[in-house]
């Protein structure tokens, strides 16, 4: 098959070059119509219960995340002028709108959609009032319009502080910190459609802190989504940048050639190119973990044009004949690339096993491109080189590094004299990782990936200081029966549980119809603040004719209540916490909350944004492990195949799961949580460390056929031959998947370091502990189904033995007479 391909490849070479030309050009079309995600991404999987009920909150009340919270603790605020300024800046950010194509009376017409739905804050709050003639409560603006004098902001500040009902929600009676709370339309600001309404928004703020001299703290889920979304898009650029001069760097080192790293950036770049089109035409968004894989296209497809072009420099320097030499390049190494190729790509595509759209969609794009990159080095590299003058002897001088035989001799020596020393360093390594690993938690929240001195962590912890959080969360109580939820035994148990929220410094006020029935109260004393309490059983035939009238129009009920009166909400904000804090957090609550509301008689939803995320983060980790567990089987699987041997491919797993085990142990040491963008090395590293399990296997059982079952000197001969490319590839692996170390989320920095850690180990483990093991088991493992394969994989070096690397007499004596 290999041998057809080779012909077909280098007699069809310009149609080949067409095709992919015309191929990338289609691909890099559909690249410029990505789009990035302007939401956070649904971990859990639609049919979770969680997701259900967080979804049947959204359809009964609203979102729970749109609202953009400006916080400022500063007395000058009070003011005249600056005052004057907070009130402009309200009124501007409600004038902030998208285009809205629509047709009216037939023609086509271009309106203006406002962002923002409302404005709170202390100077656009009401007052309740009491209408004695009608009956009835009506609301009342607390300013009318901008304060002229400053008795106007006295005045108001002082109204606003005999209203309980705002006291936590916009401002804290012990300091001048208080609160603008911005909803925008969730339907736009979770599309394209937003537009520059954030970066407008932003502008409104910036000449607020002009005229004032105030620096305001921002948070609230929008502005998060949009800084997230924002570094991600100016990440891709950077860190795509960063690893194509890495690696580039390293092909320069390995080669000194600037055609052959050209050419090798040309293949990985059109890889990146196929990758962004891929992401298109599927229809996925740009997520902070879809942004990893054109960079991952490059860091991944240079080791496939180093494992072709040291075949190609190897075959020239034996024989000399170019042609030759590029249709033993496709012969010999496009089996052994391809299933190295193969195995990365199903260490990928075990996510798409799991049940989170996030990681389903990752897995996808990752193993249909690595599959894709193996294509393109295959057929771009015989092709292009077919066209170039042969290499000359500087060219092939990179397979004759003296620094790589001396390493590759100590590893030999070490195989072959120290394995005692070998093993005692494995178990001491073994254990000392196992004991870290036991150190490890599992931990993940909205904005666990930022640097702790990024602008939203800090501004998130003033209000977490201040407001004790802006993270949404809900509970939801269903009385079970039409009516009941607005039953005075009801309301005071909904107060009860209100109460057990404020007792915990995670919980900022919270509010619920309750809030409401006390604000109504004062409403009928004529706004005296002693009189905010639940309406009483002897009060309600006079206060509850007012409650009848225009007062629920207003939106109070509807915002609390359903149409059945049946169930209520009681809304909080918390702290940014971990999952786990949340679980402690709820182990505690739950059961109080049980005792409030027995589950006889009610039911009680817990729910909202961090809910969804905490409890999808925890879902996310678990499927992780299962798609490395899935890896681990699909990848022994093929290497049964290959090596038809049980006892070998087992051992074979020991040299690819220590250097996971290692990385885990570093990460209990060091502190690094198990969350989704941790998680991801394992099985990232599994499958590609394993490629070299599967060259070296295949050289030694090809050294076993040549030296008739020798099996000391086959395993020395396979460490030499596969040494070199192992240490090429794992060299630019290492310093490819560094160059995430750059990258300011903290998750994909943990990644890059981690996974260029486990395959820096998985290299030495796969050079020197496996060999090791073959020694000493000998017989046991090297059985006769271990030489006879269903699968014929021929390594990137075979049949060239060190000897047959020395230059033939005169081969560049030409070459060597012009220089």
């Amino acid at each position: 098959m290999w041998s057809s391909l080779a012909s077909f490849i280098l007699r069809y070479r310009v149609a080949v070059l067409i095709f992919l030309g015309l191929f990338t050009a289609f691909m890099g079309y559909h690249a410029t119509n990505v789009k990035m995600i302007y939401k956070f991404v649904g971990l859990l999987p639609e049919d979770d219960s969680v997701f259900v009920e967080y979804m049947n909150f959204i359809d009964e009340f609203s979102e729970d995340g749109n609202v953009l919270v400006i916080g400022v603790n500063d007395s000058t605020l009070y003011e005249l002028d600056n005052f004057q300024a907070w009130y402009r800046l309200g009124e501007k950010l409600k004038t902030v709108s998208v285009p809205l194509d629509t047709v009216i009376d037939g023609e086509a017409v271009t309106l203006a959609e406002l962002t923002v739905d409302s404005v709170f804050s202390m100077a656009y709050c009401y007052d309740m009032v009491k209408d004695t003639a009608e009956k009835k409560f009506y609301f009342k603006k607390l300013l009318e319009g901008a304060p002229k004098v400053q008795a106007d902001v006295d005045s108001l500040r002082k109204r606003i502080s005999n209203l309980p009902f705002y006291e936590g929600l916009l401002f804290k009676k012990e300091s001048n910190a208080t609160l603008m709370m911005v909803s925008v339309n969730a339907e736009i600001f979770n599309s394209e459609r937003r537009g520059n309404s954030m970066v407008e928004m932003l502008a409104m703020i910036s000449t607020f802190t002009e005229e004032t001299g105030i620096q305001p703290h921002l948070s609230g889920l929008p502005i998060i989504r949009t800084e997230m979304t924002r570094k991600v898009k100016k990440e891709l650029g950077f860190i795509l940048g960063l690893a194509a001069f890495v690696t580039a760097l390293l092909l320069f080192l390995f080669f000194r050639n600037i055609r052959v790293v050209l050419i090798c950036m040309l293949v990985v770049g059109v890889g990146v190119i196929w990758s962004l089109g891929t992401i298109s035409l599927f229809n996925y968004r740009i997520t902070m973990l879809m942004a990893l894989i054109p960079p991952l296209m490059i860091v991944i497809g240079v080791p496939n044009c180093i494992y072709l072009l040291n075949k190609y420099h190897a075959e020239y320097k034996k024989h000399g004949n170019k042609m030759r030499s590029l249709t033993r390049v496709i012969e010999k190494m496009g089996n052994a690339t391809f299933m190295t190729n193969m195995t990365t790509a199903l260490g990928f595509g075990a996510f798409i096993f799991t049940h989170s759209s996030i990681l389903r969609e990752f897995g996808v794009i990752a193993s249909i491109n690595i599959i894709a990159v193996f294509v393109i080095s295959i057929l771009t590299i015989p092709s292009i080189f077919s066209f170039l003058p042969a290499p000359k002897r500087k060219h092939v001088r990179h397979l004759d590094r003296k620094w790589l035989f001396v390493v590759v001799n100590f590893l030999v020596k070490m195989v072959q004299d120290r394995r005692k020393l070998v093993y005692v360093i494995s178990v001491l390594i073994l254990g000392t990782s196992l004991y870290g690993m036991s150190k490890v938690k599992t931990t993940g929240s909205i904005v666990g990936d930022l640097p702790s001195d990024d602008i939203i962590i800090k501004d998130l912890e003033w209000f977490e200081e201040n407001f004790s959080g802006v993270m949404p969360f809900e509970i939801i109580i269903d009385a079970k029966r039409s009516g009941q939820i607005l039953k005075a035994k009801n309301l005071k148990k909904i107060e009860e549980l209100q109460e057990l929220l404020a007792s915990y410094p995670q919980f900022s006020r919270s509010l619920s119809i309750v809030d409401a029935s006390k604000f109504a109260r004062q409403a009928y004393y004529n706004g005296n603040p002693e009189r905010y309490a639940l309406i009483r059983s002897n009060e309600e035939s006079r206060i509850g004719p007012y409650l009848k009238g225009d007062y629920k129009t207003n939106g109070v009920e509807t915002m609390f209540l359903d149409s059945a009166k049946k169930r209520t909400r009681i809304s909080s904000y918390m702290a940014n916490v971990g999952t786990d804090q949340m679980d402690i957090l709820m182990q505690d609550l739950r059961p109080k909350i049980d005792s409030i509301f027995p589950a006889e008689k009610y039911h009680v939803t817990i729910t909202g944004h961090s809910v969804v995320f905490l409890e999808g983060t925890k879902y996310m980790v678990n499927n992780l492990l299962v798609s490395l567990a899935l890896a681990v089987l699909v990848i022994a699987g093929i290497m049964s195949l290959l090596f038809r041997s049980m006892r070998m491919v087992l051992i074979s797993l020991v040299p690819n799961m220590m250097p996971l085990i290692f990385t885990a142990g570093i990460m209990g040491y060091f502190g690094i949580p198990l969350k989704p963008s941790t998680i991801l090395v394992f099985s990232v590293a599994f499958g590609i460390s394993v490629d070299d399990t599967i060259h070296f296997l295949a050289k030694y059982r090809q050294e076993l056929k040549v030296l008739r079952w020798n099996i000391k000197q086959s395993v020395v001969l396979a460490v030499k031959e596969t040494g070199t490319s192992m240490m090429y590839t794992s060299i630019v692996l290492f310093f490819g998947f560094s160059v995430f170390a750059a990258s300011e989320f903290d998750g994909t920095k943990a990644l890059g370091i981690l996974v260029s850690v486990t395959l820096l180990m998985a290299m030495f483990t796969n050079l020197v502990l496996l060999p090791s093991l073959l020694l000493s088991l000998e017989r046991s493992l090297t059985t006769k189904a271990f030489s006879e394969p269903f699968l014929e994989i021929i390594d990137e070096e075979e049949d060239i033995e060190l000897k047959e690397l020395e230059v033939q007499k005169g081969l560049f004596n030409r070459e060597d007479d012009e220089n």
